[in-house]
């Protein structure tokens, strides 16, 4: 395939799956597995760090009304009954530090897992019975908005998050979306969070990944080419650009869904895709 489609098709899976709970990690795998892609190839590794900041952005771009509301309120909120701690920014902050400290305590353990495929699929699968069986269970919510979150409820959700950095294809919205369900969280309360929180988990993330590529520790952990052409840099702008738009439409529309019919439908995807992708494994039809 033209170097060209593959950025764009890529660039639509990273911008359809990141803030969905299907695993945007196990669908680019999978995708650069049936494209045939050198995964060890530096370049590549880099540009599907690039895109997810594409995506990022797009979430910022959507709610950028909704950030600015909150830092003008921070830290007593709304109504003058919040602290630095328990103010939805600050929320967020704290699920963020539960997260990402396990996670870089972990960062051996996470990069044996990073790349194979059938820990991916094992995790699509469980985690889609996981969501099939909270969205079914978990329908009368006490929090209705993310402005009502509780700091424990912050707590518990960014530890719940870590799962989706140890064991790839879990989906770290899917875990913040269980997550917020079982506390009592409303659907849209629960996707809603999960959005938020996405923002710094990301960046710090895709950041950490960029300067390991950049400033490598060891020779081994350089992931990007020594040398960069006109021509992969162009790759690289169009996966950006084209993340960035899909995942904007994606969020819009994701958030409406949600109202109207819950998370049933992404739990039965993810059964299927990963038992699909246990059988395809285990015969030997895509590469391990």
């Amino acid at each position: 395939m033209n170097d060209y489609l593959v950025s764009v098709f890529l660039g639509v899976i990273e911008g359809l799956t990141e803030f969905l709970p299907v695993s945007s990690t196990a669908h680019l795998r999978i995708a650069e597995a049936l494209l045939g892609l050198d995964l060890q190839s530096g370049f590549w590794k880099m540009y599907s760090i690039v895109i997810q900041l594409g995506a990022i952005l797009a979430l910022t771009a959507y709610f950028w009304r909704r950030i600015l509301k909150f830092l003008g309120t921070f830290p007593k909120g709304e109504t003058g009954d919040r602290t630095f701690l328990t103010h939805p920014l600050g929320l967020v902050f704290v699920a963020f530090v539960v997260t990402a400290v396990p996670a870089f305590l972990l960062t051996k353990l996470i990069g044996k897992n990073l790349e194979n495929l059938w820990v991916m699929a094992i995790a699509l699968l469980i985690g889609g019975i996981v969501m099939w069986v909270v969205d079914a269970l978990f329908v009368r919510p006490r929090v209705e908005r993310m402005e009502q979150v509780s700091l424990p409820t912050a707590i518990w959700i960014g530890a719940v998050q870590t799962l989706s950095a140890i064991f790839p294809g879990t989906s770290r919205s899917m875990c913040t979306i269980a997550a917020g369900q079982v506390a009592g969280l409303s659907r849209e309360a629960a996707l809603e969070f999960s959005f938020f929180l996405s923002i710094p988990t990301m960046f710090a993330a895709t950041g950490y990944d960029l300067l390991k590529t950049l400033k490598p520790h060891h020779p081994t952990e350089a992931i990007a080419p020594l040398t960069m052409t006109p021509h992969l840099w162009l790759l690289v702008a169009i996966g950006f650009g084209v993340a960035f738009v899909v995942a904007f439409a994606v969020v819009a529309w994701f958030l409406r869904w949600v109202r109207r019919h819950g998370f049933t439908p992404f739990a039965i995807y993810r059964i299927v895709l990963g038992a699909a992708l246990l059988f395809a494994l285990s015969r030997g039809l895509i590469g391990r």
